[in-house]
């Protein structure tokens, strides 16, 4: 038996991006398995369970509440993986000698990137982590390649042969929503008829102000600016420069609400500097909603001719984008079919059909 061990332990609220992603892998890895494979999972029973109920196919559990920022996992992982054919971790933090061949997936080189928006000590954490993280893995999975590019920069002992690029997806119940979905979500959160979105949090790469500057600048009638997402203190800018009377911030929302905000949306703004996948623009692609994103790392892969590029470092760019969404109706009609169409271009299945074949290769 081709025990092939998954290390679900990056599914709690901390991981909101990587979280998301080792679902729905797990999911689409458990309906693709040949005879003679099986998944198992390694995680803390809560998390196993939370699997469990959502995978249709039987799959192996290997229980550990450690958590990947504790040093006991360095000893307490290695010795639940023996007899695994291999070990996939989705995290940076793991164990580095795990004693079984291994797949480490990488999403993006933040901290290197933009150095001004970490510390010197969390760079140089980042920095050694991230080399034992590779010292460790017998195969890295990047989730672009513009990812792929970024860490052969931070890594350039590293050789092709040794990466392969697996783009992710959207969630499958990210789709258009239906009036009465939408009509719920517009009354629980007091959303306008018309509306721009944005969704993700308030770190400085997501280049927030830059967007209230750019909606600020659009004629006083104009939708309002609503921003979702988890807001982190040290960055206050964006809510420092807001006209509260044309600037909402909603603060988390409940992740079933999603899709109908999205839905609801005159158009989905993510003018970030930097992404190492940008699944909220696919998201927002996939429910039928119109995006403007920036034109650096990934984004360009992940929605292709399908949204309105910018120059995120541009505010005259991003004014001029909104406004052409504001008054082509024809234009938002155009981006939303194009971007239902590169939506589908991503696919769960997929990749968890060119995972599996990476697994087969590192495991034989």
């Amino acid at each position: 038996m081709m025990d092939y061990v998954l290390d679900v332990r990056t599914i709690t609220p901390h991981f909101p991006g990587i979280g998301r992603y080792v679902h729905n892998l797990a999911c689409a890895l458990a309906d693709q398995l040949s005879p003679g494979e099986r998944l198992t999972l390694l995680g803390s029973e809560r998390q196993l369970a939370h699997l469990r109920s959502a995978i249709r196919q039987p799959v192996g559990a290997l229980i550990c509440d450690t958590s990947p920022f504790d040093l006991r996992q360095q000893w307490r992982v290695p010795r639940l993986l023996r007899g695994a054919a291999l070990y996939h971790s989705p995290y940076y933090l793991m164990p580095y000698f795990p004693g079984r061949p291994t797949i480490l997936t990488f999403y993006d080189a933040i901290p290197l990137r933009f150095p001004a928006y970490v510390s010197a000590r969390a760079r140089l954490f980042f920095w050694l982590t991230l080399q034992l993280a590779l010292r460790s893995a017998d195969h890295v999975i990047t989730v672009s390649r513009s990812a792929q590019h970024d860490l052969r920069a931070a890594a350039p002992s590293l050789q092709s042969a040794d990466m392969t690029t697996i783009y992710g997806a959207a969630d499958p119940r990210f789709a258009p929503q239906s009036a009465a979905a939408i009509a719920r979500v517009r009354d629980r959160y007091a959303l306008p008829a018309d509306f721009f979105l944005y969704v993700g949090s308030n770190k400085p790469h997501k280049n927030l102000p830059l967007l209230v500057q750019a909606h600020a600048r659009l004629p006083a009638n104009s939708p309002s600016l609503v921003i979702a997402g988890p807001w982190d203190a040290r960055y206050p800018e964006a809510k420092q420069i807001a006209d509260p009377a044309r600037v909402r911030f909603l603060g988390p929302i409940d992740e079933a609400d999603l899709p109908a905000l999205y839905s609801a949306a005159l158009a989905f703004v993510f003018p970030s500097r930097y992404e190492g996948f940008g699944l909220p623009a696919l998201e927002a692609m996939a429910c039928g909603t119109p995006v403007i994103c920036g034109n650096t790392s990934s984004l360009p892969e992940v929605v292709g001719d399908a949204a309105l590029l910018i120059d995120p470092a541009d505010v005259s760019a991003l004014v001029e984008a909104l406004q052409r969404l504001l008054d082509d109706p024809a234009l938002r009609q155009q981006l939303s079919a194009r971007g239902l169409e590169q939506a589908a271009r991503f696919s769960w299945a997929r990749a968890a059909a060119e995972t599996l074949a990476v697994y087969r290769q590192v495991a034989s």
